[in-house]
């Protein structure tokens, strides 16, 4: 368990987390190790998880055809949470998550993370504002990359 509680320190999810708080955290999640190109999550499934990369890198990956050759959308590494938005809803994946090598990963289940809301709302009310936190961030970063990709075709007039 120490592992685990000091897996949960070093993310951002524990940011705004007490020492006792990151432990009823770590408590909640788990540790997952996968193999190199072992697929944690399938493209088009449900799932409830939020997945924090501890080690190693998930590729977000989309077949080229079924049973073809796997196209990297984005690789994702320590400290990258995977699965914030299926964490939130109900939304099938748009793509799958697997590993790039060896990769260690924590694990929460929405469910877990909610059975704190009466018991200790405030450890809920934390880990949502770091997951927001990350979603802005990454919603920030495309704002800045549209706005750079709309400069450069208007500034070539339109021969890119």
């Amino acid at each position: 368990m120490d592992d685990a509680i000091r897996l949960v320190a070093d993310s951002a999810l524990a940011v705004e987390l007490s020492e006792a708080q990151r432990a009823v955290l770590a408590s909640l999640m788990t540790v997952r190790d996968l193999a190199d190109d072992e697929v944690l999550v399938e493209e088009g499934a449900s799932d409830d998880q939020l997945y924090v990369v501890v080690s190693g890198a998930l590729a977000v990956s989309k077949r080229a055809q079924p049973g073809g050759k796997w196209i990297n959308l984005q690789v994702l590494t320590k400290g990258d949470f995977a699965g914030e938005l299926a964490f939130m809803g109900e939304e099938p994946r748009y793509a799958a998550l697997r590993s790039a090598g060896p990769t260690r990963v924590l694990c929460l289940k929405r469910d877990r993370l909610e059975s704190l809301l009466k018991s200790d709302p405030v450890i809920v009310y934390r880990v949502m504002r770091a997951i927001f936190r990350v979603v802005h961030g990454i919603l920030h970063r495309m704002a800045l990359q549209a706005n750079e990709l709309t400069n450069y075709i208007f500034k070539q007039h339109g021969k890119y």
